[in-house]
């Protein structure tokens, strides 16, 4: 664990001596709200959950905790009553330290602090923000934004510009003209809502490790909105740099490197610990995907052996927008068939389709739109003009008697025709800028009306990294932006779709389903052989063991054979493995006598 980073061997064992095992049924109430603390705890196994009062005097869960996780200690830091009830979700096994032992550990080993610091810091930071794109069993273990000085090198900028303010203020003072001054009060407001903008921009930008990904959350106020991330599994190492004023203000940079580039944390307070808690988690992720396979293994043989098996849950895939029923029964057909026309997302046999946003097709459209519009306003006009000027009708009878339409009212309706047709062109050929994700696959399709088609797939489990952002004022006003997917050494684009962080979390939720059901699936072949010889030996156990050992009778010297006369089974002769591997031809003669 992080917590005991930086502590040898000896140290550990002093820690493990003082630690009390306590054993806790499910639905017990590990820690109640207002309580005392009493003591530090770490879940060695089980499940439990963290909740506070809600909204209607309902408690609401705030998180999950899992094996390797522990509570408790931000109550004894701050020496105040418990915030939070822990409820153990299942059968749990708890290391506990008493307070006592709590703050001797802390004044013993100072190597210690600075590790619960930084983890205290990170829980209180996650519990003021709210991250509507976390999953729903998603727990934020470490969250920090960059380090206080990168603050103060910001807003040097708008303290300098204090001056300007400063200096017409005198000027004012000492002419005694009021221009000065208000200019003075123009370029105080500037200086000010500068310094704002920079405390904002600063207090956006995030560093977060969940239980499932890395990530690096940026935000520029009305200009840019990012957020890059990593699963845990993608990540090959974690480093630490820093300068010398890094080392003396205890700031740095957390490189997170993964098959696809780097995340760099910069400048975050405590990197080392930072980076520490990463690892331990990224060690974490491995350890129960090793755990997975075995449990695939063991209910491989079970079957084979007709043993019931257990129940193990499987990941689901919760849509981004649920369809709310009773707002579509009471939506007028006319607003459904527009909606249709212009949907930006489709759920359709397990497959989710996304349409660029409708701006764009603003973007495209606007000049045959602009045109089609304005030849109808003038075909409303001209018809109106001739309704009310006297000696002015739309249909004439002319000099040969036959009726005569307007001429100008007759052109624009045949302009209608093209203008339409360009209309329509530009529509389809939005409508055809298709992004398709699947259980299995992503797409990206572009299809010009009349003309060819191009198609872009991938693996969903094949993603490396995914990342969106978006772009100026008007994607920011608009909620849309450009989800970037790397895919081996390419990268795919969903461009300009709808809310890119919501798209962004149906790819990563889905890659998460699918690379579980292929690491479910890797190998069954194997397991299913494997099984199967275990199977067979559990069920004719009996017939393997060795039989009682008789008196060696008297050998004959004519025959060659060591183990002739012996009247001794293979089994009962000691076998060094490391002497027939040194033998030479010694190989096995099947798939048997090679395992042997």
């Amino acid at each position: 664990m992080h917590l005991f980073s930086g502590l040898d061997l000896k140290q550990l064992s002093v820690i493990a001596e003082k630690l009390v095992e306590k054993e806790v049924a499910a639905g017990t109430v590990v820690i109640k709200r207002g309580d005392k603390a009493d003591g530090f705890y770490m879940i060695y196994k089980g499940r439990a959950k963290v909740t506070a009062p809600g909204p209607e005097k309902k408690d609401r869960q705030l998180a999950v905790l899992y094996a390797g996780d522990y509570f408790g200690e931000e109550a004894l830091f701050e020496k105040r009553n418990r915030s939070a009830n822990i409820i153990a979700s299942e059968h749990c096994t708890f290391f506990f330290l008493s307070r006592l032992e709590f703050e001797s550990l802390l004044t013993q080993y100072e190597k210690l602090k600075p590790n619960f610091q930084v983890s205290i810091k990170s829980r209180k930071l996650a519990r003021s923000s709210n991250f509507k794109w976390l999953g729903k069993n998603e727990v934020i273990y470490f969250i920090a934004r960059r380090h206080r000085i990168r603050l103060y090198q910001a807003l040097v900028g708008p303290v300098l510009s204090m001056l300007v303010p400063i200096a017409l203020f005198a000027a004012g003072f000492i002419s005694q003209a009021t221009t000065p001054w208000a200019l003075g009060v123009i370029a105080l407001i500037a200086a000010l809502g500068w310094a704002v903008w920079q405390a904002v921009d600063w207090s956006n930008d995030y560093y977060i490790v969940t239980n499932q990904r890395v990530i690096w959350l940026e935000k520029v106020v009305g200009l840019y909105d990012s957020r890059e991330e990593a699963p845990l599994g993608t990540i090959l190492s974690v480093g630490v740099e820093s300068d010398a004023l890094g080392r003396i203000l205890n700031y740095g940079n957390v490189i997170v490197r993964t098959f696809v580039g780097k995340l760099e944390f910069d400048h975050v307070d405590h990197p080392v610990q930072a980076a520490d808690m990463i690892r331990e988690y990224w060690e974490r992720t491995k350890a129960i995907t090793t755990r997975s396979q075995m449990d695939v293994m063991k209910d491989t043989i079970k079957q084979k052996l007709g043993m019931p098996l257990e129940k193990r849950p499987q990941v689901e895939l919760t849509p981004v927008v649920q369809l709310d029923e009773e707002k579509a029964a009471k939506t007028p057909l006319w607003m459904l068939a527009l909606q249709t026309l212009f949907q930006l997302r489709l759920e359709e046999g397990g497959k989710v389709i996304y349409h660029k946003h409708w701006v764009i097709l603003i973007q495209q459209g606007w000049k045959p739109l602009a045109l089609f519009l304005g030849d109808i306003a003038f075909i409303i006009w001209r018809i109106i003009h001739l309704a009310t000027t006297e000696g002015q009708r739309l249909i004439r009878v002319n000099a040969a008697g036959t009726y005569s339409p307007d001429t100008l009212v007759v052109t624009a309706l045949i302009l209608l025709l093209p203008i339409g047709g360009w209309l329509w062109y530009e529509y389809e050929d939005w409508k055809n800028d298709i992004f398709m994700v699947s259980n299995d696959e992503i797409f990206d399709i572009d299809r010009k009306p009349f003309g060819k088609e191009e198609r872009r797939s991938a693996q969903i489990e094949n993603i490396l990294s995914t990342s969106y952002s978006r772009d100026g004022i008007i994607p920011i006003l608009f909620n849309y932006g450009t989800v970037k997917i790397s895919v081996g050494g390419n990268q795919m684009g969903f461009e300009d779709v709808m809310d890119p962080a919501s798209v962004q979390a149906d790819i990563n939720r889905r890659r998460a389903a699918r690379i579980a059901k292929k690491s479910e699936d890797a190998g069954k072949d194997d397991r299913e052989r494997f099984a199967t010889w275990v199977a067979a030996y559990h069920q004719n156990v009996n017939e393997f063991v060795s039989p009682s050992k008789t008196t060696p009778a008297t050998p004959d010297p004519n025959i060659t054979d060591p183990f002739a006369g012996q009247k001794k089974d293979f089994d009962d002769f000691p076998i060094n493995e490391d002497e027939i591997e040194g033998q030479e031809g010694f190989e096995g003669g099947n798939e048997m006598g090679g395992d042997l």
